[in-house]
């Protein structure tokens, strides 16, 4: 069987996983042929290697091609509120009509319903009706197909998480400054182990909460494989004492 393992001992996010999806194998030019298929925006995807407290590691910024010309063209990780809203009505469709490999579709859609179950609950709304905002940006729906396009590339048939670390402090989301984890994160992190840190930092982000919620079939330690490969994807922040990156172990048992 083919199995990844998440060591996600700086936390996780989108953007960091498929990050150390491609760094593992995944054919990234593959990838992002596939995307091209869901048309969320106009966009490119920058990759670059990066050193994270002495850890050579991939990073992978969502770049806005829907600037003018004559304006710097910025990650869509910086761009706050000036995200897209879409709804997770808007969001399936896209993806249901994009005719991507039936897994990929599969996985993606676990991503997103988990998140929208989690949005719903906090802001006590139907779930069909959630309006996204951090994670109906068009940089978050990259990453997630992206993730299902990665696994799928190295096909991964089971995921594995070690304990993640959340963070502390507090973190600025479209409505206002809330607390880290923030509220959806938390939701989405139900039942699953968590690792303490003093790190006051968000680690976690809902979209990495929400891959480790539909997706993650074992949580714990390292299980039993045979490592064939091991991808870095880097963060964007740098830490205190440790390398801002989420290690991610493919093999076989």
């Amino acid at each position: 069987m083919r199995i990844a393992y998440l060591d996600c001992f700086s936390g996780i996010s989108g953007d960091m996983l498929l990050a150390a999806l491609v760094d593992a194998g995944a054919n990234r030019e593959r990838i992002e042929q596939e995307l091209r298929k869901l048309s969320p925006g106009d966009f490119r995807l920058e990759w670059k290697t990066v050193v994270k407290a002495g850890v050579s590691a991939l990073k992978l910024d969502v770049i806005d091609e829907s600037h003018a010309p004559s304006l710097p063209q910025k990650p869509l990780k910086v761009l706050g509120n000036d995200h897209t809203h879409r709804s997770h009505k808007d969001i399936v469709a896209m993806i249901q009509a994009a005719g991507l490999a039936p897994r990929v579709t599969r996985r993606s859609l676990a991503i997103f319903e988990k998140i929208a179950i989690a949005e719903a609950k906090i802001h006590n709304v139907p779930v069909d009706t959630v309006h996204f905002h951090e994670v109906g940006a068009l940089d978050s729906i990259v990453d997630i197909v992206g993730i299902a396009l990665g696994l799928e590339e190295l096909d991964i048939e089971q995921l594995c998480c070690g304990p993640i670390p959340t963070g502390n402090g507090y973190v600025r989301c479209a409505h206002g400054l809330y607390p880290v984890p923030a509220p959806a994160t938390m939701e989405l992190l139900l039942g699953i182990p968590l690792r303490e840190t003093s790190i006051q930092k968000e680690l976690t982000t809902p979209t990495g909460a929400g891959v480790a919620a539909a997706l993650v079939e074992q949580f714990g330690s390292l299980p039993s494989m045979t490592v064939e490969s091991i991808g870095y994807g880097a963060g964007t922040r740098d830490l205190p004492d440790q390398p801002n990156v989420l290690r991610l172990l493919v093999g076989h048992k």
